[in-house]
């Protein structure tokens, strides 16, 4: 496990670390998201999961991060190189236990802040089946790539985009 330098994460002893997807941690986000999209859209996504390198999601491209209470993984999420100026929000999880706190919301910001050293936007898609995630992203500013009054089951999967904030008095990074 790496942890990034002091980043203050919330109340209590949170606090935001980049890992690899290879970290012990990593594992129960992991087998949740499978278990959770497996149950929405009746399919094994586990294999779906597996299906990007892990190297995909280390800097300098990419990262994988997770919000860590009392030592304990309870959100996450990574970014990944969608192209030389995008950013692909990937995994973006809660632990079931924690969820109705605002946790979701924390590392969408988290991963855009991050992201922003680097890349001028971030795209991401989101399953029809996932009306809390649509939810999110519109709240949190992203605009849809699709028609918000068609049926999501008719769309498949929901694109949205959004543009970055370059860190203040930051040069960007060449990725």
């Amino acid at each position: 496990m790496t942890t990034m330098p002091s980043v203050p994460a919330g109340p209590h002893d949170a606090a935001w670390v980049r890992v690899r997807a290879s970290d012990p941690l990593v594992a129960p986000m992991l087998r949740q998201l499978g278990d959770e999209y497996s149950a929405r859209y009746g399919k094994d996504a586990h294999t779906e999961l597996a299906g990007y390198p892990a190297e995909e999601f280390e800097p300098p491209h990419g990262v994988l991060l997770l919000l860590l209470e009392q030592g304990a993984a309870v959100a996450g999420g990574a970014y990944r190189r969608r192209d030389a100026s995008t950013a692909e929000l990937k995994r973006i999880w809660t632990h079931p236990a924690h969820r109705r706190r605002g946790l979701a919301r924390r590392v969408v910001a988290e991963l855009e802040q991050t992201a922003a050293a680097g890349y001028a936007r971030v795209y991401l898609t989101t399953g029809p089946r996932q009306p809390e995630a649509r939810a999110l992203y519109l709240a949190a500013g992203y605009t849809p790539l699709f028609d918000l009054a068609a049926d999501p089951e008719t769309i498949g999967p929901l694109p949205f985009t959004k543009d970055l904030v370059p860190p203040p008095d930051t040069a960007r990074r060449v990725v």
